[in-house]
């Protein structure tokens, strides 16, 4: 099984205010495959968490993994994804509808929360998304 892991984080500079996402993929090894990262103009920072899902989990199905781990430090997420939080807000329900779907097309899925400090890489890309300007 084609496998791969991703590191996805996302932010926001006011609530909402200039957002961006940043997804840090790696093959099985632990190799870097991709490194993801783009302005998403005026979201929340909710939103943004789920476009660097979104943005991680299309590149999987793109490319025709069958396996995929993530690893996030937005816990409102990691528990919205895993069922143990409903999706309250409409805006974010249509990401989390468009994640389900995605997540559907694996074998293999598995989401889970770490510390943000385990997940600099993710939050540099997305940092860096939010320096650049919307084209």
């Amino acid at each position: 099984m084609k496998g791969l892991i991703a590191y996805v984080d996302g932010g926001s500079r006011g609530n909402p205010g200039v957002a961006g996402y940043g997804a840090h993929i790696l093959d099985d090894e632990g190799n870097e495959l991709v490194t993801l990262s783009h302005n998403i103009g005026i979201q929340t920072n909710n939103q943004a968490e789920y476009s660097g899902l979104i943005a991680a989990l299309d590149y999987a199905h793109i490319n025709h993994f069958d396996k995929v781990k993530v690893f996030a430090d937005s816990e409102l997420m990691v528990r919205q994804i895993n069922g143990r939080y409903k999706v309250k807000n409409q805006n974010l329900k249509r990401l989390f509808e468009q994640a389900r779907l995605l997540i559907d097309c694996f074998k293999v899925f598995s989401i889970q929360h770490i510390p943000r400090e385990h997940n600099r890489e993710a939050d540099r890309l997305a940092n860096l998304a939010m320096d650049d300007p919307v084209k």
